[in-house]
């Protein structure tokens, strides 16, 4: 199994569509910056035990009432027009969304899978094809409840990440990229003023106004570590099948993750953003994450939750044990972090110095966006290195927490040079092998130190379904809103 692209995406959602006219629709939520459709897939709600329709009928829900955004009329838009309704927009004038043909009809839930929202985690997009497959085999969540999956977040981004199945880290870093923040869907947000979101953050905005979800899940990965999940907020009992799904995967829980330094922990793995004032807020940025476009759920009472999965798993990063010396640990990988990237902006430097290049190099249409994250990433470094070694640093940590830190000083310093040399290669740069030779060895050095071990693209999938459908379950059972406001 391979990771597929957003052209394989929606040839495989458009067949999935065609075999289940009755229960699947395909429509077009968006167009991204370069002119990509945005596909969104929905699977028809079901009705609930002894529910009655607004027609007065009984039993399973009709399928142009329950199959998806907008009704009938919308399925339409999947050949044709890409436009998106205004949720602002009331037919009886009145302010404020209609709510009044809210898909999955009166009282009916809906769940919103977003997958590739950051282009260099392809995984999201087969889980969300796996997950339509199995509510189609199993329709038993789908009670009362429509499921909508946005495909790729970031068709664009996508298309420049290119490693359908990388043997290896170096192999997963030769085509590498990642936008920065303020061109990355989810958290453009919280760094661009409204009237500068690009395409694709709207088209994510407008499906959450529309499909008003008690539930969003966002689907990501890392290259390197472990698997957990980060909740805007808390679903109680999901760190239970979170964590057999885990073991019985032979994936490793991330117990540190350095994305939820401080957060509240109801069990391992499982992370809730803290409320702003907290003890845990020290360790909460609201300018990445209350800004993004996983809290636009809340206003519909949702929530969301971010499901992590591995690439190449690493045991380092569910070690539970005491860390003999945070502090002096910390200072150490800041000192690596701002070395190796001395040596990325050195190469960076020599790039801009050459006015044209070789003879046998051709132009390549990636290097401006390559170009913009290198330099993004590089800016980042410093901020990231002062954190690690202010007074903010714990005293106290996990094995596992500076294990995370550890991979993630790596990963940064080596996203940079690997974008970078992909610019330089194409033009036939004389920094262009020396580059090559650092990323290499920096590749060798991340995947020993870790004791990387390959997670196939089936099992990564396995554990990311198994996690969404354990959150659905779970926030039902709480007795959570339906997501209607």
């Amino acid at each position: 199994m391979c990771y597929p692209t957003p052209q394989e995406l929606g040839l495989a959602a458009r067949a999935l569509a065609d075999e289940h006219p009755g229960e699947v629709r395909l429509r077009q939520a968006g167009t991204s910056r370069a002119g990509q459709p945005i596909w969104v897939l929905s699977v028809a709600a079901t009705a609930a035990a002894g529910a009655d329709h607004p027609d007065g009928t009984h039993g399973p829900a009709p399928a142009d009432h329950a199959a998806g955004p907008g009704g009938a009329d919308r399925a339409e838009r999947a050949d044709g027009d890409a436009g998106s309704p205004d949720p602002a927009h009331r037919p009886d004038g009145a302010d404020g969304p209609d709510r009044s043909d809210r898909p999955g009809g009166g009282g009916g839930r809906n769940v919103l899978v977003v997958a590739g929202a950051h282009a260099n985690e392809p995984v999201g997009g087969a889980t969300a094809l796996s997950l339509a497959r199995r509510l189609l085999r199993d329709p038993a969540p789908r009670a009362g409840c429509g499921w909508h999956f946005l495909l790729c977040a970031d068709p664009d981004g996508a298309d420049l990440h290119r490693t359908p199945r990388p043997y290896s880290l170096l192999d997963y870093h030769r085509y590498f990229f990642r936008p920065p923040g303020p061109e990355q869907p989810e958290w453009a947000p919280s760094l661009l003023p409204a009237d500068r979101l690009p395409p694709e953050t709207l088209a994510l905005l407008a499906l959450i106004d529309e499909l008003r979800p008690v539930l969003q899940v966002s689907l990501h990965a890392t290259d390197l570590g472990g698997s957990w999940v980060q909740l805007t907020r808390d679903i109680p009992g999901l760190a239970e099948p979170f964590a057999k799904s885990a073991a019985d995967l032979r994936i490793p829980v991330e117990n540190g993750a350095s994305d939820a330094a401080g957060w509240p922990s109801p069990g391992p793995g499982i992370f809730v953003i803290p409320e702003p004032g907290s003890e845990a807020a020290g360790a909460f940025h609201p300018e990445d994450t209350r800004l993004s476009t996983w809290y636009h759920a809340h206003r519909y009472d949702g929530t969301t939750a971010i499901v992590e999965v591995p690439m190449w798993a690493s045991d380092l990063v569910d070690d539970p044990a005491p860390h003999p010396d945070p502090r002096g640990a910390l200072r150490m990988l800041a000192g690596r972090l701002t070395a190796d990237a001395a040596l990325v902006a050195e190469a960076r430097d020599r790039a801009r110095s050459r006015d044209r290049p070789g003879p046998d190099a051709h132009e390549d249409p990636a290097a401006a966006p390559l170009l913009r994250a290198v330099d993004w990433t590089l800016a980042l470094i410093p901020r990231i290195a002062v954190e690690w070694t202010g007074p903010g640093a714990p005293a106290e940590a996990t094995a596992a927490y500076i294990a995370s830190i550890d991979a993630f000083g790596r990963r940064l310093s080596l996203r940079a040079a690997a974008m970078l040399l992909r610019v330089l290669r194409a033009e036939g740069h004389p920094a262009a092998p020396g580059l090559d030779r650092l990323v290499t060895g920096w590749c060798e050095e991340f995947a020993a130190r870790f004791g990387a071990r390959w997670i196939p693209v089936a099992t990564q999938v396995e554990h990311q379904s198994r996690t969404v459908l354990a959150a659905y379950a779970r926030l039902v059972a709480a007795g959570r809103p339906t997501g209607r406001v």
